[in-house]
């Protein structure tokens, strides 16, 4: 299998174990925790959590690494809503753990001023 043929994703929300849609995840490798450098935010949408990059007042977001092939990545692709334009997949960094590869985490492209933010984790088993 060549080595382009998985992707690393940074998941923060319903996609972490024990969550509502952890099972999108099942076929898919789960590498480590992770936390990204503090150049993001987390904001509440009531059943699922808002990443949004902010260099400004961001935080280090708590979330997991996982390694996932090409069908999982259409899955999820579906999942988050990308096709509706709800989350775009886009690089992200992370402080831990070190990666020398691309991970990628789903940005919410929705207007979040009226959202409530949240702290650095999303905690929420809907």
């Amino acid at each position: 299998m060549p080595a382009d043929s998985h992707t690393l994703i940074f998941v923060y929300g319903t996609l972490k174990r024990g969550f509502c849609r952890a099972s999108f995840l099942a076929d898919q490798q789960f590498l480590s925790n992770a936390l990204t450098v503090p150049h993001y935010t987390l904001f509440d949408c009531g059943d699922y959590p808002a990443l949004v990059k902010d260099t400004i007042d961001g935080s280090r977001i708590q979330g997991e690494l996982w390694r996932v092939d090409v069908q999982g990545l259409e899955i999820l692709d579906q999942v988050e809503g990308v096709s509706e334009q709800l989350y775009a997949r886009e690089s992200i960094e992370l402080e831990s753990p070190v990666v020398s590869a691309t991970v990628q985490a789903y940005f919410y492209l929705r207007d979040v001023s009226r959202l409530p933010r949240l702290g650095v984790c999303w905690t929420r088993q809907t």
